[in-house]
């Protein structure tokens, strides 16, 4: 009955973890999208304000224009790569799964004594039955 009960804790825990899991990942990807949306916006913007600035205030060619602001394309990237990176889980989604790692390791430990002791008593079952 104990590993039934540690089984179920395990799942339980599981389901816990996995719920907040989902979550995490749903709120991710909802910030992704609503960030894209600005950056998208901002760098039109922003490319509009550089271009204009770089070829008319500073007399710079057409196609140094283009690197400039490609170099600062691939800056502003790196630095939102970086950012989503640095998600891990949270202090529920770890304990949870530490409480099914727990949970496990006690319940295959009642499997193990149950699958020895079964033979045993049913050895000690017949050994009654025959000294009757």
């Amino acid at each position: 009955m104990r590993t039934l009960r540690l089984a179920r804790i395990a799942a339980e825990a599981e389901g816990l973890r996995l719920r907040r899991q989902a979550q995490r990942i749903v709120v991710r990807a909802a910030m992704c999208c609503i960030a894209l949306v600005f950056l998208l916006w901002g760098l039109a913007l922003a490319h509009v304000a550089v271009w204009f600035a770089l070829r008319v205030n500073g007399d710079v060619a057409p196609w140094a224009t283009a690197l400039i602001m490609a170099g600062g394309d691939a800056v502003i990237a790196m630095f939102l790569l970086l950012i989503v990176s640095r998600s891990s889980p949270g202090r529920v989604e770890q304990e949870a799964r530490e409480v099914r790692r727990r949970a496990l390791e006690n319940a295959t430990s009642g499997f193990a004594i149950a699958t020895i002791l079964v033979p045993v008593v049913r050895l000690a079952m017949n050994l009654a039955r025959r000294s009757k």
